[in-house]
């Protein structure tokens, strides 16, 4: 079976399969177990009568320490009224961008952003049954901060600080981010657009590097930045209440299919986009993802086909995973995302010292799994594409059979995929009898003429099967086997004649009969 990169061999120059985007939490754990809060708050003196006056005064120590921070650094703050997006729907990351850009930063902090968000904050209630103060944790909205960086080691990145007690804290990283700081350092050349490797001088090392990150140490990082920003740290963990316990809250890993240009590529595409959003069926996801279909079953699978400002994108949602196929300039991108973990399987190690498979969680310790699930299910599409009938290389191989095409000097008429002399012909080569051994010119004389009834007419008739031959062979449809008189169909010509006997048979009548 033909993969997806033998039959565009010639027009892939490699791939890439790395992290994209990833959304780290951190979680003060301890502090949400029932009572958790309230015996923190016991441990400061503070009463729960003076919960609000406690709350007010932390968020404006967390605001003094955060503009200290950015005012030791000469970096700006910004203040953003509208939430998740400045006036005019401008995102907080180009807004870092343009201060980057601004500011001349090349390293380090760029800005601190800060906007009212939605969170989960803890307040006090009064006890209806037994007329007490309480503690419990509610939806409500707090001052958020996002700290951007240009990062040494990351590159391009942010963190998201909430300034209310449980200081729920995210980081956002991305792997080519990382995989570009670390060509640098190599001193290999490459070229990006957007958020993908158009050209790398060293493919393998490149994904060598990708395979490092697979493996890298996360918490001793991200409590590094988490002690810097958050002022409260080393007061929870001198109360006991720990330190953050860090989880995968999203995962995108993607593989990208790098072309030589970008007109090739897209020459495919549209025919890429229909085999996705029509052929692939819900059980053909579940596939890509690794599940089984059982009658125990409970979700949907879903795939939507959107146009994007950068091009089309397909969808496929199997419950909150996704699995999405796009486009970047001349890199073709399968992409897996893990939102909801406990769907995939992973080995752990039970009490009797036995491994055993179990739902997977989110933790950070579980991420070298999230790379073999995702990886296996990008390469799993990948070959599903492979099956994609491509229309638009059909019409290439047709203008070429329709040309002559010149041997070593002799010249070769063009064949006509419409006739049925030349169909009668395809169909004969491609006879399964064939497949095995090849077959020779009185083969096919056996097949295309009834018997010869002279000595006289059956050379006219071999003479004729070898200009055929001749013919197939200068339109590099059939090749022959060395030291033998046999022949045999090309990968070409395979490609080639069951197209167009697929077209003739197939799609040309279904056209003709819906133009009348």
């Amino acid at each position: 079976m033909e993969t997806f990169l033998s039959i565009h061999q010639d027009q892939v120059v490699d791939t890439l399969s790395t992290y994209d985007r990833m959304i780290f939490k951190g979680h003060l754990s301890q502090l949400f177990y029932p009572q958790g809060f309230k015996k923190f708050l016991q441990r400061q003196e503070v009463l729960l009568k003076d919960f609000k006056d406690y709350m007010a005064k932390t968020s404006e120590q967390m605001k003094t320490h955060v503009q200290k921070l950015v005012k030791e650094r000469g970096r700006a703050y910004q203040y953003l009224e509208t939430g998740s997006h400045a006036p005019g729907g401008q995102s907080k990351e180009s807004i870092a961008l343009e201060i980057a850009k601004r500011d001349g930063v090349s390293e380090g902090l760029i800005c601190v952003l800060a906007a009212v968000e939605k969170c989960l904050t803890f307040s006090v209630r009064k006890n209806q049954k037994s007329g007490l103060l309480e503690t419990y944790v509610k939806p409500s909205k707090c001052l958020h901060y996002y700290f951007y960086y240009l990062d040494r080691e990351f590159g391009f990145m942010h963190v998201r600080l909430q300034s209310w007690y449980p200081f729920q804290i995210q980081f956002y990283i991305n792997g080519r981010e990382w995989l570009a700081r670390r060509l640098d350092e190599k001193q290999i050349a490459y070229e990006r657009y957007d958020n993908s490797f158009t050209h790398i001088a060293d493919w393998k090392t490149a994904q060598q590097l990708c395979e490092k990150l697979a493996h890298y140490d996360w918490p001793p990082m991200l409590t590094a930045f988490a002690k810097q920003l958050n002022p409260f740290l080393p007061l929870i963990q001198q109360a006991h209440f720990g330190a953050y316990y860090w989880v995968i809250d999203q995962c995108e890993f993607a593989t990208d299919v790098v072309f030589t240009d970008r007109n090739t590529l897209a020459a495919i595409l549209p025919d890429l986009y229909q085999h996705a959003i029509l052929q692939c069926s819900a059980e053909d996801i579940l596939r890509f993802l690794g599940r089984k279909i059982h009658s125990n079953f409970k979700g949907e699978v879903t795939s939507s086909w959107k146009k994007r400002p950068e091009g089309w994108r397909v969808k496929h949602h199997l419950k909150r995973n996704t699995l999405k196929l796009y486009d970047k300039w001349n890199v073709l991108r399968i992409e897996t995302t893990i939102n909801n973990p406990s769907d995939f399987k992973v080995s752990v190690e039970s009490d009797d010292h036995k491994r055993r498979w179990k739902p997977m969680g989110k933790g950070v310790s579980n991420l070298y799994r999230y790379v073999q699930v995702s990886l296996q299910a990008n390469q799993r599409y990948l070959e599903g594409l492979a099956q994609a009938k491509l229309k638009s290389k059909v019409a290439d191989y047709l203008d070429d059979l329709c040309r002559s095409h010149t041997k070593e000097g002799k010249r070769f008429a063009r064949f006509n995929p419409l006739s049925p002399e030349d169909c009668t012909l395809f169909r004969t080569i491609l006879s399964g009898d064939f497949a095995i051994n090849g077959f020779r010119n009185h083969d096919l004389a056996q097949r295309l003429f009834p018997k010869a009834s002279s000595a006289k007419e059956h050379k006219q008739r071999c003479a004729r099967i070898s200009r055929l031959i001749a013919k197939l062979r200068a339109h590099a449809l059939i090749a022959k086997v060395k030291d033998a008189r046999l022949y045999r169909v090309t990968e070409r010509g395979y490609r080639v004649l069951l197209s167009i006997l697929i077209f003739r048979n197939c799609d040309f009548p279904l056209a003709l009969l819906a133009a009348s």
